[in-house]
């Protein structure tokens, strides 16, 4: 019988570290042993420059940077199978989302683009690799984004009642669980990435620890209002964002000739997290009982009492109902390899848009084909 043991490897937005899970697929979903694993200092900064799109990167230098990170995602693979007692032999297969530097999914000629050379960790890891996850969404018509609601509907749907399922990363996006069992899914807009990105500038720090900087301003409803009359957030569903659109320059020229403190500011972006989500789940599912949120903005706990605020149902981490809020995103790509290896479609039509169910990732072995397929 074959290991239904698989790991999942993440990135977020946020590029704040290697988010890896292994899992277990013998009896449902189950998390046996996870970890985050920072990226060096300098990896992470170059990633981040790319991905918003500042200075100018050369063909030389992008490729370092995708062997560079693939390097890392291999090395924290194996750190956590060393801190799980856990040999490579008893894992089926590895799942790498990658860094996402760019992600496109509209106009004539859409593309969502991950780094992390998938042959290094295959290579590194000894271990079958499937990578590429969202770009046979995309060539089918779809977003690419998100691929959690199938997972998050497998985890956390009741039914006969409306839930919905919060991802805090760098983006925020909801999976709508139906009370008929339908799911639904899409990129409501920023979640932490403008928090992390304007509190680096201004502190140096990576993240608002606690909200401490957010909760020291107060919120500039004018600032606010003009925010949130960003285009993105009126778009119909199935859509989907990244730090190609939500970064610094978009702040700045919405920022031109305001004297604001830099608190004010950091607590005006919390407030648009809040009230931008609440607008997208009172437009698209407005019965929604339960949200259960999960990502690094969970640990925020000014966000969090923000969202409890502009929401008008209740709000729980995932937490709470026995899922690791960390490491739900290092789960699905666990997931995504095991459908892969079995010939099944990864993504939801519905959610993402695309002409229909597609079998998702490209599977790099160490091995002949033949072998890793047995």
């Amino acid at each position: 019988m074959s290991s239904e043991l698989y790991l999942g490897l993440i990135s977020g937005t946020s590029a704040d570290g290697i988010d890896v899970a292994l899992v277990d697929f013998d009896h449902g979903a189950r998390l046996l042993h996870a970890a985050t694993y920072p990226y060096a200092p300098e990896l992470r900064a170059e990633a981040l420059m790319l991905a918003q799109g500042e200075g100018s990167f050369e063909l030389d230098q992008f490729g370092r940077l995708d062997v560079r990170i693939g390097e890392a995602f291999a090395s924290a693979a194996m750190n956590l199978l060393r801190s799980a007692d856990t040999r490579t032999t008893s894992v089926r297969a590895l799942g790498s989302h990658g860094q996402t530097v760019r992600h496109r999914p509209g106009g004539p000629h859409p593309f969502t683009l991950q780094l992390g050379d998938a042959s290094v960790i295959a290579e590194r890891t000894g271990l079958v690799t499937v990578a590429d996850f969202r770009r046979a969404d995309v060539a089918a018509g779809g977003q690419g984004a998100p691929l959690l609601p199938a997972l998050h509907a497998a985890l956390l749907a009741q039914p006969g009642e409306a839930r919905a399922v919060l991802n805090l990363g760098g983006i925020a996006n909801f999976t709508l669980l139906g009370v008929d069992g339908g799911v639904r899914g899409f990129d409501t807009g920023p979640a932490n990435a403008l928090l992390d990105a304007w509190c680096q500038r201004h502190t140096g720090a990576a993240c608002d620890t606690d909200g401490a900087l957010a909760a020291s301003g107060h919120v500039d409803q004018t600032l606010l209002a003009a925010l949130l009359r960003e285009p993105y957030f009126a778009l119909p569903a199935p859509k989907s964002t990244g730090r190609e659109y939500f970064h610094l320059r978009w702040l700045d020229a919405r920022l031109a000739g305001r004297a604001l403190s830099v608190a004010d500011v950091q607590a005006t972006l919390l407030a648009l997290t809040a009230h931008s989500i609440a607008a997208a789940l009172q437009a698209h599912a407005p019965d929604t009982r339960t949200v259960y949120a999960c990502g690094g903005g969970v640990h925020n706990p000014v966000l969090m009492r923000a969202l409890q605020q502009a929401l008008p149902c209740t709000l729980l981490s995932t937490a709470t109902v026995g899922v690791d809020p960390d490491f739900i995103e290092a789960m699905a790509f666990a997931w995504l390899a095991r459908e892969r290896l079995h010939g099944r479609a990864g993504n939801l039509p519905g959610v993402t848009g695309a002409h229909g169910p597609r079998v998702l990732g490209a599977v790099y072995a160490p091995l002949p084909t033949s072998h890793a397929a047995q």
